[in-house]
């Protein structure tokens, strides 16, 4: 399984007369999935469900959902209201009968507002259900084409990683080879630290000695931070082969990758030391930048 981005859009669109319907859905960088939907009236009802599609695809990132619908005209009816059609006709009668005039026509009764109504004819269940099943399967194609995308996407990351790693790499490979990180060197530099220490050991107690004597080891030796950057460099290559969602642990190594860096320059003493591991933390840092894009 590829990794994917948490970057990317798609659209879909689908049909049911007399509805027609289109999905739009695009998905950027977040911590985790935060999934918001936006719905006409009448349509909210779908939310849990969309929400439920959702997470079953993707572990990571904002999606944004929007649903569009056009209706056309359904059948209608007319429809009387009696009960103020009655009510009218009383009044009507009595102001007749007091002014003398004609009783009004039934077209003229007709014509007043609220004693004729056109009313749409509602949907039955059966007719709601089988849109409802229609929209959630336009919603499908829909989070399959960013599901697609994303992996696109996360395809062209996951070459910049490589290369990225390599570059790591070789630079790991140069502090290894760096005169500083010999064995003979080592102990060059161990001894005329040992010397400046020795030289003031009049003056410290045996307990001051030994941790004297003990951070001079530990600031003297780089090998260390270099095998873990060699091991990081391992995790980092396993888990782009075993592709998914992969980014948290990915930004995770890009912390341990920093923390070594740093160490690295701090316990370097020469020019050369330094300079590679300037260089390291540059790459790490854009090899961070890459990451926060994984899903």
């Amino acid at each position: 399984m590829p990794i994917a981005s948490m970057t990317g859009f798609s659209r879909s669109a689908g049909q049911l007369e007399p509805d027609s319907w289109s999905w739009e859905v695009k998905s950027v960088n977040a911590r985790g999935l935060d999934v918001r939907c936006r719905f006409p009236a009448g349509m909210d009802s779908l939310e849990p469900e969309v929400r439920r599609r959702v997470a079953e695809r993707f572990s990571r990132g904002a999606v944004n959902l929007t649903l569009q619908v056009t209706s056309a005209s359904r059948r209608s009816r007319f429809e009387v209201n009696r009960e103020a059609l009655a009510q009218i006709e009383a009044v009507m009668g009595e102001l007749s009968d007091e002014l003398q005039i004609d009783p009004p026509r039934i077209d003229g009764l007709l014509n007043i507002r609220g004693v004729v109504d056109l009313v749409e004819e509602e949907d039955s269940a059966e007719e709601r259900e089988a849109r409802e099943q229609a929209v959630l399967a336009s919603l499908d194609t829909a989070l399959d084409g960013l599901s697609t995308a994303r992996e696109e996407e996360g395809a062209h990351i996951a070459a910049v990683l490589d290369s990225q790693l390599e570059e790591i790499a070789a630079l790991v490979d140069a502090a290894v080879g760096c005169e500083e990180a010999r064995p003979e060197r080592l102990r060059e530099r161990l001894k005329a630290m040992l010397s400046d220490v020795l030289d003031e050991a009049s003056a410290l107690s045996e307990d001051r000695l030994a941790q004297e004597v003990a951070l001079l080891l530990i600031k003297a030796d780089v090998r260390e931070e270099i095998d873990r950057l060699s091991a990081h460099i391992a995790s980092a290559r396993d888990l782009l082969a075993e592709g998914g969602p992969s980014g948290r642990r990915l930004d995770f190594l890009c912390q341990e990758f920093n923390r070594e860096s740093n160490t690295l320059c701090s316990k370097a003493s020469e020019v050369d030391l330094t300079r590679i591991g300037l260089d390291l933390k540059a790459v790490i840092e854009q090899f961070r930048e890459q990451v926060q894009n994984v899903e």
